[in-house]
């Protein structure tokens, strides 16, 4: 392997590193506010690409109706759930409605959208506003009577919901492949490097969204309540912050950085329907590189996931996968031996 070599395999690492960073920050993020290891995370990635690429035929994408059996189902649980508790008839009918009126709305602007086939960033955008809501719709559905379950329960929850919506994946984009076009078809040459339109998209909006999520937590009243339910639970609620409404916002988030990683690594490589679950896999292992715990370290181990799996495809192209996922060994004895827990949290 010679410099030029090398230089391209850390461009190429980088790039997906970027994008892994992405995961594993929202990863930090659920585990921190809900204590739930989010294995469907990849997931959001698949819908994100999947309903862009069908947007991009002209066809109405199944993320619509998927959509809205969602919104229907979390409606009907609150309705259900109000009326057992004993609570006033219009307050359940206005809450029905407000869970309801957003995917109603975003759904009927896709199918009037879709066949018009738009501009690549309104589909972009459209893609955005039908995926995110998908967070909160499934947190509602099920987690949230689970909030207060173990860290072990929440994982097979997870497992679940993975399963579940990987098959659904199946039913509502079908089994065939896409792939996108770039947002910036244009090439530059560094050298031995050619850096591509799309590689500096990735980098610009990995780099946009941790600033942007910093400030969210820095600043707005809202990020500041996430992480007060991150610290202490209790504590949050004493003070009147609703665990409920932290764990949806906290979902939302996690579908909106899944959908914006989908459709930036959709110009990269075929996405298939479930085609996302190695790569929240890899956002996932950069996550606990981290700990579950710590933003600035999940995109350090983002990106050091990205190089090993550049140079180990190079070195080693069978066995990628398994340099990638067996160096989360070594990482988690390490934080065993430096940290150890004698009862769980």
């Amino acid at each position: 392997m010679d410099l030029s070599i090398a230089s391209i395999l850390a461009l190429d690492g980088l790039t997906n590193g970027a994008i892994y960073a992405l995961l594993a920050l929202a990863t930090v993020l659920v585990f921190a506010v809900t204590r739930v290891i989010f294995i469907p995370q990849g997931e959001f990635v698949a819908f994100g690409a999947l309903t862009l690429a069908l947007l991009q035929t002209g066809k109405v994408p199944g993320t619509v109706w998927f959509l809205l059996i969602l919104a229907a189902a979390a409606a009907l649980t609150d309705l259900v759930h109000g009326l057992r508790h004993r609570q006033r008839l219009p307050r359940l009918l206005k809450g029905a409605v407000n869970t309801l009126a957003y995917p109603l709305v975003v759904s009927l602007l896709a199918i009037w959208l879709a066949p018009r086939n738009p501009p690549l960033l309104v589909q972009a955008a459209l893609t955005l506003a039908l995926v995110t809501p998908f967070g909160g719709l499934i947190y509602r559905l099920a987690y949230q009577s689970l909030a207060d379950a173990s860290v072990l329960v929440l994982l097979i929850v997870s497992v679940g919901v993975h399963f579940a919506l990987t098959g659904l994946g199946l039913y509502f984009f079908g089994a065939e492949g896409f792939r996108n076009p770039p947002f910036w078809d244009q090439r530059f040459s560094l050298g031995p490097l050619t850096l591509s339109g799309q590689a500096l998209i990735i980098f610009a909006a990995s780099l946009a969204l941790i600033v942007a999520l910093w400030l969210f937590f820095e600043h707005a009243l809202y990020g500041k309540a996430l992480r007060a339910t991150a610290v202490n639970r209790l504590g949050a609620r004493l003070m009147g912050i609703s665990s409920d409404s932290a764990g949806r916002l906290t979902f939302t988030l996690a579908a909106f950085l899944g959908a914006l990683s989908g459709l930036l690594i959709g110009p990269t490589t075929t996405v298939f329907y479930d085609s996302g679950f190695l790569i929240g896999l890899k956002g996932f292992v950069a996550a606990v590189f981290a700990g579950l715990s710590s933003y600035p370290q999940a995109l350090l181990g983002a990106l050091a996931v990205g190089l090993l799996e550049s140079f180990g495809s190079f070195w080693a192209s069978a066995f990628k996968e398994v340099i990638v996922f067996g160096s989360i060994i070594p990482v988690l004895l390490w934080r065993s031996l430096r940290d150890p827990h004698t009862e769980e949290h």
